[in-house]
């Protein structure tokens, strides 16, 4: 990631956690003026908003600190372990409104001032649901986990403000007391489902899982950029850390390059990848001379060594480009 974007980052998370800041307490006045036991499970879950809006803040410093010794490939990592954290506690959040919405149904309060309380609540939603959309869309452009989780973060105390509103409002209209707890139960599933998916990337980002949809878009673009002396390419891997992509691949080139021309290869391949990735990219290349077999699958038309025909190019794709194998024409058959 460039020093820009991870300042670029930083800067949306340091609005991300003012703003929680700022809601919770609008939301604490709002309970306080209603006496809404609903607006208080909201006015709850936004403390989690505030901590997990200055984990992410922390982590996004982190990962911006430069490679050292100790971190050779970076902070990017810490990204994973905040979105982890913000994952889990969005769960807890969806948990505690169950349990919330549950005991107001037993023990339901008398409510006041409840068009004051609504407009309040309203007000958050609409800020909310804002800035995590900024959030998100820069978390992307910059490949910033923990920004996204944030931002989805924010957008899932939306979903949920917005069930307490029905409520409020139902409430409001009908004086139906238990409404207002039913639909922030059927919200705090989905807050609950939120949670889970968060926590799920960042687990996946830890481990190093396979990025599928990631891997077929790096490929797709490899081969519509491919060059005649990228004979074969294999053992292709991308590991995330943070906001930065690390690729490394095996490329077969003809066996008589020099290193000064095999280089060269590398470093097209470089600037195609970096052209779809920007800086963020990290590329680290092998080259493989090719052997006899590989002329089967060689379209290049000047070659004075061939000692086979050329018979059909093979098309990369996820599967075969992941093989830790030089390709072969009768393999792949």
């Amino acid at each position: 990631m460039t020093k820009t974007a991870s300042k670029q980052n930083f800067e949306m998370q340091k609005v991300v956690a003012l703003t929680g800041v700022v809601l919770f307490v609008i939301k604490f006045i709002a309970w306080y003026l209603t006496n809404s036991v609903a607006i208080l499970t909201d006015a709850l879950e936004s403390t989690i908003n505030v901590i997990s809006g200055f984990i992410g803040l922390y982590s996004l410093y982190l990962s911006a600190q430069p490679k050292d010794a100790n971190h050779p490939y970076g902070h990017g990592k810490v990204e994973f372990l905040s979105a982890a954290i913000e994952g889990t506690l969005i769960s807890v959040a969806g948990i505690i409104i169950i349990f919330e919405a549950i005991n107001n149904l037993k023990h339901p309060h008398n409510i006041e001032k409840l068009d004051v309380g609504i407009i309040l609540v309203a007000l958050t939603a609409i800020v909310n649901f804002l800035i995590g959309q900024f959030a998100i869309n820069k978390g992307k452009a910059n490949n910033s986990l923990a920004l996204i989780a944030s931002g989805k973060h924010l957008q899932s105390d939306t979903y949920s403000t917005i069930g307490i509103i029905i409520g409020l409002i139902l409430l409001f209209l009908t004086k139906i007391s238990w409404l207002d707890s039913a639909v922030a139960l059927l919200f705090a599933v989905i807050i609950i489902i939120t949670g889970y998916k968060i926590l799920r990337s960042s687990v996946a980002g830890m481990m190093d899982e396979a990025d599928e949809s990631l891997l077929t878009e790096v490929v797709e673009n490899l081969n519509q950029a491919r060059k005649e002396n990228w004979i074969d390419l294999h053992n292709l891997r991308i590991i995330k850390y943070g906001g930065v992509l690390h690729l490394d691949c095996h490329l077969t080139v003809p066996w008589y390059l020099n290193v000064h021309e095999a280089h060269v290869e590398v470093e097209a391949l470089d600037r195609i990848v970096k052209q779809h990735y920007g800086e963020s990219v990290e590329l680290f290349v092998h080259t493989d001379g090719c052997l006899d077999f590989s002329c089967q699958i060689c379209s290049k038309a000047d070659c004075n060594v061939r000692k086979h025909p050329f018979e059909s190019r093979i098309e990369w794709n996820v599967s075969n480009i992941s093989t830790n194998e030089k390709h072969r024409l009768n393999a792949i058959h």
